[in-house]
């Protein structure tokens, strides 16, 4: 049965009819460059979303985490994050090859505020990049370079709405869901059992960080 949507906004004066404009300071809070605030972000930031889509508009969000610092920055306009070892699904890559257009959001531990960054992308594979990201003696094959055209602070209230930093509200452990049934179910397959993925993606873990 198809779901029906009432009450559909449809354009983008009734959309601010809704909900009105920014206020000065969040329309003026947008820079073009990596400025030192920027910079020190970046630096103490261990983990972000890389956004992405194709040429059709398909849209993909992927994790990117590392010690903190390990995007690096080349200059004010320029920063380049490390690709590790993955699924080698690589739909973030795929998609930069059609669509450069990039988002990214860096979080840092604790800090309810995030920092925004939107550009353009390619892929590199210059070793004298690469080889300053080697962890374990081991160096990436690619890298993602952004050529960088709004930074911004985004404010704390989805943090704080979510309490995402507060232990006393995350779930005990038996309560979280079983990543390898899901897997076993979505997969479908008499050729992996859920306790056959549990394996793999321990060994994954363990042995194939880098």
């Amino acid at each position: 049965m198809k779901v029906e949507f009432k009450d559909q906004i449809s354009t983008v004066e009734e959309l601010r009819e809704i909900l009105g404009y920014p206020k000065e300071m969040v329309q003026k809070k947008a820079i073009n460059f990596i400025d030192a605030h920027c910079r020190d972000y970046i630096a103490k930031s261990p983990m972000l979303l890389l956004s992405t889509s194709n040429e059709e508009g398909k849209c993909d969000v992927s994790p990117r985490g590392d010690p903190a610092g390990f995007v690096a920055i080349l200059d004010e306009r320029y920063l380049i994050i490390p690709e590790r070892p993955g699924n080698k699904r690589c739909d973030s890559l795929v998609n930069i090859l059609s669509n450069p257009q990039i988002g990214l959001i860096f979080i840092i531990p604790g800090l309810k505020e995030t920092l925004r960054i939107n550009g353009k992308a390619l892929l590199t594979r210059d070793k004298e990049l690469l080889e300053k990201h080697q962890i374990n003696g081991k160096f990436p094959e690619v890298g993602i370079v952004v050529e960088v055209e709004e930074c911004f602070i985004h404010c704390a209230k989805a943090f704080l709405r979510s309490k995402l930093w507060q232990p006393e509200t995350w779930l005990e452990k038996e309560e979280l869901p079983s990543i390898a049934k899901v897997l076993a179910d979505h997969i479908n397959s008499e050729n992996f059992s859920s306790e056959e993925i549990e394996t793999v993606l321990k060994e994954s873990y363990l042995t194939r960080l880098y």
